[in-house]
């Protein structure tokens, strides 16, 4: 996921630490430590309410490696979900849990776009330099179309995360380690019934079902591509639909088991001799 590390240097006494050389310490940390476990889940209550949450957690022995690099980055996560009017709850000094609200699809699409999309994040920083374009570049991009029916509303949610850069860790041409080993990415999805997944191609990723909720295992190195459809109900639909039924439900009461009005009110003929 997109949540680029900070561009700033680290300084370790007067020595400044040139960024290919941080970003290959830090890989190299996760090497010794294990993996660093990113759950991303887009949970929907209603088509006008729901949550986009984030699970970070990383393992002690990178912290204790590079702790002040990783803090930084952890910190900047926060920052950005409080931006997006989300919150934070860290768990630990390695594990944060970071929940965004959305009130419909298009509020969703915006928000995730604006936290994960690299070229966002850089737009509010320096141009980096030649050794800063040396990092690795994910782009993400998540889009949902609705249509609605009244009392259901239809949604076809698709998400791409071009993780082609993560394939290998490599130094100078020569190769470190296979990222798929290091880094433990999933992708969420929950619905109050549900949701249907559309492989496009053949080598899709199959979702793995836990009742309501998709999760599909991210795959470094590849392009990532989700397709879902699922219903959600609607309860502004739901509420204009109870409105119209009370108001045909009391004309029918007053017309079928009460004297027509027209003739109870009716003015009565005048009494001739």
């Amino acid at each position: 996921m997109q949540n680029s590390l900070p561009r700033t240097p680290l300084k370790k006494g007067k020595a400044t630490i040139p960024k290919p050389i941080l970003w290959l310490v830090l890989l190299t940390s996760l090497l010794l430590s294990g993996c660093v476990h990113y759950d991303v889940g887009v949970n929907f209550n209603h088509s006008n309410s729901g949550e986009l949450v984030q699970h970070i957690k990383l393992e002690e022995r990178l912290t204790s490696f590079s702790g002040d690099y990783v803090y930084a980055w952890l910190d900047s996560i926060e920052h950005r979900a409080r931006k997006l009017e989300g919150k934070a709850k860290r768990v630990s000094k390695e594990e944060v849990i970071v929940t965004i609200p959305f009130s419909n699809g298009q509020e969703l699409q915006e928000k995730f776009n604006e936290f994960f999309n690299s070229r966002v994040n850089q737009k509010a920083e320096a141009v980096p330099s030649e050794s800063e374009s040396e990092l690795p570049k994910i782009e993400s991009n998540l889009l949902i179309d609705q249509s609605n029916f009244l009392v259901l509303v239809r949604n076809r949610l698709i998400y791409d995360l071009d993780l082609r850069s993560l394939s290998l860790i490599a130094s100078n041409g020569n190769v470190l380690a296979d990222t798929g080993s290091i880094l433990d990415l999933k992708f969420s999805l929950k619905t109050p019934w549900g949701a249907k997944n559309i492989p496009v191609t053949e080598n899709a990723i199959e979702p793995e079902k836990n009742g309501n909720q998709l999760v599909w295992q991210l795959k470094t190195g590849e392009l990532n591509h989700i397709e879902v459809v699922f219903w959600l109900p609607s309860p502004l639909g739901i509420g204009s639909l109870l409105i119209i039924l009370f108001i045909w439900g009391g004309f029918y009461l007053r017309y079928t088991f009460m004297p027509d009005p027209r003739i109870q009110f009716a003015p009565k003929a005048a009494v001739t001799e």
